[in-house]
């Protein structure tokens, strides 16, 4: 873990250089809330066992591009949790030369615990805004975010 900053910000950067710089802060404080419980988890773990814990057992292909990890990537990650127990690769119901990934017992658990690292870091990223601003900013990304994946 790199503990200061790749880049300081100048007054005029560009959107697109602190949103990087902001998702690198909020990387780096998860993995310090997950270092900090003395658990040996990187981010995209973190992220693969949110998304499951979020959204439900899928298939490989579609955790990889939640996570936005090529199939390579995400068949090691998923072999490394498997391997501790977190996850499971299932039959799909409908095809049964698919595979489902979902979560163990033991993976719910741990993502229980660290519910509340994520929640720390994002209190922590918003301590100097009100509610409302909170609001406004959530709701601008959003809308970024829809432009930005809008084709039309």
């Amino acid at each position: 873990m790199n503990p200061g900053p790749l880049v300081t910000p100048t007054a005029q950067e560009s959107l697109g250089v602190l949103i990087n710089l902001v998702r690198i802060e909020l990387v780096r404080g998860i993995e310090a809330e997950i270092a900090a419980k003395g658990l040996d988890l990187r981010y995209i773990q973190f992220l693969i066992l949110k998304r499951l814990s979020v959204l439900g057992p899928m298939s490989a292909t579609e955790l990889a591009r939640s996570v936005e990890l090529d199939g390579g990537a995400m068949t090691r990650q998923l072999d490394q949790l498997e391997g501790r127990g977190l996850l499971r690769r299932c039959p799909h119901e409908q095809d049964r030369r698919a595979l489902r990934i979902e979560l163990t017992d033991a993976g719910g658990a741990l993502w229980q615990q660290l519910t509340g690292c994520n929640d720390r870091v994002l209190q922590a990223a918003q301590r100097s805004l009100s509610e409302t601003e909170s609001k406004r900013l959530h709701d601008y990304l959003e809308r970024v975010l829809h432009a930005l994946r809008d084709k039309n």
